[in-house]
């Protein structure tokens, strides 16, 4: 009888012991294991290149003797006597670049002029000669400052051209004078978050050689989150026109080993970029919210409609407005640059915070993971414009599709916003767009951004269907936006 007890109890042991086994296999056939994200299509953008992108918008600040001599470029040859902006407020720039949702100044520190605006222990010809704080000003210092204060990000422009400094010409002399200046810069002033370099110089200017793989080098030493930008990045890239327009096709990827800083035969390849690039360098537009950079009485600020324009063909481009709003002989930026300012403002916000999308159902030709996975096309509608998507399935090689249905009476709209995941790299190759079944809009590359402003004007339907025609590998897409633009008349 014992024996047969033990054997019931041993039954019963193992029996306790398989129970939880067996759940646990019910519960794990229960359970979905999440499908993971597709992998990404080099090559990809840096940390510090995503924060720059999603800017979309920073300041020029062209300051310095040219703003006294009523010149865009001065010869090196003027009096430091005649640099004295008696009214001298950089806090007045950072408010103004605050109102206007600007989180980037970029100030040049020197120009091609060669006039400092801080106190250089490397030349006398800057602020220490000039009648302003008598000779005792600092104006990076006071730049920083101001703009630290208000959360706004500092820039710095140092020209390698300098019409002034007699070592210019002197190959290795004048490299080691730019390399201190530089050093001065980065290591006085706090974190500099975009060091801009160009290839600028007259017809006729002495020839030079820059060592600019070892300026970036020290750059890259003293501070390694900063952005360089020149002609041939190696973190920004120039659009290759100073109207502030890139190309309507704009990939981020270019080739890095075609690019050389002043080369007047690359702007076309600067402007469009390259499918096939192996470096991720995006693309600046720089544009100056006057005709000149630096300020000139006699001119004054473009209208709302420019701006507008310059805005579509920049970040509606995939690329970053570089917009220049230089201070006067006081040392302000003018009141109609400011109320400028705040109108383009103004007009941005009131054409892109309301989304129609919003209001429609959408669907798409497939979803990774299925309906059950995080990829579906709800992910477009939400707030994050990055590392949320909408993905296809792999299985799917061709005809990739998404739809928005207003859910009743339908939608006006004159524009159209698309952007891609570009975390995960730049894909799309060419787009569609139809409304209602009829074609509106059709373009090539998205990138970070795209918006279309329909040349039809505004447009009343049910459906708006987005085809993804070509695409390196599947197409990733992190928002979609239908707005309206009151300020659009188109001809």
């Amino acid at each position: 009888m014992a024996e047969k007890s033990y054997n019931y109890l041993h039954i019963f042991t193992l029996l306790m012991l398989l129970f939880p086994l067996a759940n646990s296999l019910k519960n794990h056939d229960r359970l979905k294991l999440a499908t993971p994200p597709p992998l990404p299509i080099l090559p990809l953008p840096s940390f510090s290149q995503l924060k720059w992108q999603q800017r979309e918008i920073i300041m020029f600040l062209h300051f310095g003797i040219n703003t006294f001599t009523d010149s865009e470029w001065g010869t090196g040859l003027e009096s430091p006597s005649v640099f004295d902006p008696t009214g001298l407020d950089p806090t007045q720039w950072a408010d103004t670049a605050a109102r206007a949702g600007i989180s980037l100044m970029i100030l040049t520190a020197k120009h091609h002029d060669g006039f400092c605006l801080w106190p250089s222990k490397y030349t006398d010809h800057s602020v220490v000669r000039s009648p302003w704080k008598n000779g005792n000003g600092d104006l990076v210092r006071e730049f920083v400052d101001a703009a630290k204060a208000r959360g706004i990000d500092a820039g710095l422009y140092l020209s390698p051209w300098d019409r002034h400094d007699t070592r210019y010409g002197h190959v290795e002399l004048y490299n080691e004078y730019y390399l201190a200046q530089l050093q001065e810069l980065l290591t006085g002033y706090g974190g500099v978050r975009e060091i801009w370099f160009d290839g600028a110089k007259g017809a006729n200017a002495t020839n030079m050689t820059y060592y600019f793989n070892d300026w970036f080098s020290m750059v890259r030493e003293l501070q390694s989150t900063i952005n360089i930008f020149s002609d041939a990045g190696p973190d920004i890239r120039w659009v290759g026109n100073e109207k502030g327009y890139a190309g309507s096709t704009c990939w981020s990827t270019i080739n890095g080993t075609s690019l050389s800083i002043g080369n007047a035969t690359i702007l076309d390849y600067l402007n469009t970029g390259d499918p096939k690039g192996a470096n991720w360098l995006p693309a600046e537009c720089d544009v100056s919210i006057r005709p000149g950079w630096f300020w000139h009485k006699s001119q004054a600020p473009k209208k709302l409609s420019e701006l507008l324009e310059i805005y579509y063909k920049s970040v509606g481009r995939n690329c970053l407005l570089l917009l220049n709003v230089p201070p006067n002989t006081t040392g302000l930026i003018s009141e109609s640059d400011v109320q400028r300012l705040s109108q383009l403002r103004r007009a941005i916000d009131t054409i892109f915070t309301s989304n129609l999308a919003e209001k429609c159902s959408v669907e798409a030709s497939s979803q990774r993971g299925g309906e059950s996975g995080d990829f579906g096309p709800e992910n477009m509608l939400d707030e994050d414009h990055l590392w949320t998507y909408w993905a296809p399935s792999e299985n799917e090689k061709k005809d990739y599709w998404i739809e928005f249905r207003a859910k009743s009476g339908g939608i006006k709209f004159n524009v159209i916003r698309i952007q891609e995941a570009i975390g995960l790299g730049q894909r799309i190759k060419k787009h569609e767009i139809y409304v209602d079944g009829i074609r509106v809009a059709k373009g090539s590359t998205v990138g970070y951004k795209r918006l279309h402003r329909l040349k039809m004007g505004v447009v009343h339907g049910i459906s708006v269907r987005i085809k993804i025609v070509k695409a390196r590998g599947i197409p990733l897409i992190s928002s979609v936006g239908l707005h309206f633009d009151p300020f659009w008349k188109p001809k």
